[in-house]
């Protein structure tokens, strides 16, 4: 994954936001969209969004689907900042 789409994908408030709950605990979409002012299409986008950066996994819950943080993504998100800011 490049790291431009990574950080397209938290350049969003609302994409940010998610990041930040499913850094607590993996999530169901029900469980977000009641912490968050959008609707669930909307939802629907940012998880979207979120998975083709690889930045979250969702896995098969019973009739659930439940959402976790791909650490490794974020990790090398955040190394690649700080490789990019000791080069100035």
């Amino acid at each position: 994954m490049a790291p431009t789409e990574i950080f397209k994908a938290l350049g969003d408030p609302t994409r940010m936001e998610i990041v930040q709950m499913l850094r607590e605990k993996d999530l169901t979409p029900s469980q977000i969209v009641q912490r968050l002012d959008v609707s669930q299409p909307t939802l629907s986008h940012h998880l979207d969004v979120l998975k083709k950066a690889n930045l979250v996994r969702a896995e098969r819950d019973g009739q659930f689907i439940r959402y976790s943080l791909n650490m490794g993504v974020l990790e090398m998100a955040i190394e690649y900042v700080m490789k990019t800011m000791k080069k100035r």
